[in-house]
């Protein structure tokens, strides 16, 4: 969130809960400011900016977090026309996939700020299509974090991008409805698995594993998932990395039905199985590497304050030490406070 305020021209005065005015409305924020905001508690969410008001001299690493941003969208939106083009003609644009959207997903992945890079892919509306490509983004780095080869990636990337390609064949109504599914509309979302096997596998020249990713990414490790109740040995290994991408991408954003789920949360019921049984070892790739980027990160914390991250307890990941203002919290102490948000 920092650096999506540093650099900025503000719309309105910023005031603390008393009223008191901390910074008027017309100027660029710059680190003071920021550090001025986290002391007074100010929702960050809540600030507008001026679009088109960046002073131009920005780091290198902010030029970066937009360009990564705008890639992005540009990739959400080739989703959505692309999937509406395969619903409508019944194929799948294998050589436009490979040469127009890949390279892009495989682009975002190779951002240098992770939290940043996470954020920029969490779905905020238009969920299905964003969701395609934060999956892709997610899938490709856990690839690369196992020290996959380059051509097993770019494989990975693919299978992940089309994993929810059954979606085509589900009315929108349900896909789009509000509300929590009924037992039977829950039943036929569930058939996209099979409907996206059904697609893929008749995809002249598609690799048949990106089938497989699309048929199995909801299996689970201990045979509890769908369609066909599959077990950990019998997965393609493929299909255990983006059923990672697809808890973490899913439980992180914001959906009609459901608020992103706090972070210490959601990496909580990773690890314990919460939403069935994932690869442990892929887990534990995806969460060390995000993990270890996490100090000298701007939090916001369970009880509303913000803080930055200090030191990780190697046996407690989840619980850091926290700068609060001048004071330190040690969350393996205060038990009653959890990191809520990573917001830069």
């Amino acid at each position: 969130m920092r650096k999506l305020l540093l650099g900025k021209k503000i719309k309105d005065d910023i005031r603390n809960e008393t009223g008191l005015l901390l910074i008027s409305g017309g100027t660029v924020l710059d680190q003071t400011h920021y550090e001025l905001i986290l002391k007074h508690q100010i929702d960050l969410s809540q600030i507008a900016v001026l679009s088109g008001e960046e002073i131009t001299n920005l780091p290198e690493q902010a030029e970066s977090n937009s360009s990564a941003t705008a890639l992005v969208q540009e990739a959400t939106r080739y989703a959505k026309d692309l999937f509406e083009r395969i619903k409508v003609k019944k194929q799948v644009p294998l050589l436009e996939i490979k040469s127009e959207l890949i390279p892009v997903i495989q682009k975002v992945a190779e951002h240098t700020d992770l939290f940043y890079l996470f954020e920029s892919v969490k779905a905020k509306d238009e969920y299905t299509h964003q969701h395609n490509i934060g999956v892709g983004v997610l899938s490709t780095l856990i690839g690369q974090w196992m020290n996959l080869n380059e051509k097993d990636v770019a494989l990975l990337s693919i299978s992940a991008f089309l994993h929810d390609v059954g979606k085509v064949r589900i009315s929108e109504e349900i896909l789009l409805k509000p509300d929590k599914l009924t037992k039977e509309e829950f039943e036929e979302i569930k058939q996209h698995t099979i409907y996206g096997y059904e697609i893929l596998k008749e995809t002249v020249g598609l690799n048949p594993r990106v089938a497989l990713v699309a048929l199995q990414h909801h299996e689970r490790e201990d045979g509890s998932g769908y369609p066909l109740r599959l077990k950990g040995h019998q997965l393609d290994p493929l299909s255990r990395i983006v059923a990672v991408a697809d808890v973490f991408h899913a439980m992180s954003s914001k959906r009609p039905y459901h608020e992103a789920m706090p972070f210490y949360e959601l990496v909580k019921r990773m690890r314990e199985g919460f939403f069935g049984k994932l690869d442990p070892h892929i887990v534990a790739v995806f969460l060390k590497n995000m993990f270890r980027t996490l100090v000298g990160r701007t939090v916001r914390l369970t009880d509303g304050r913000y803080g930055e991250v200090i030191y990780i307890n190697p046996h407690e990941d989840t619980s850091p030490l926290v700068k609060v203002d001048q004071t330190y919290l040690d969350l393996t102490k205060e038990r009653n406070i959890q990191i809520s948000e990573i917001l830069d």
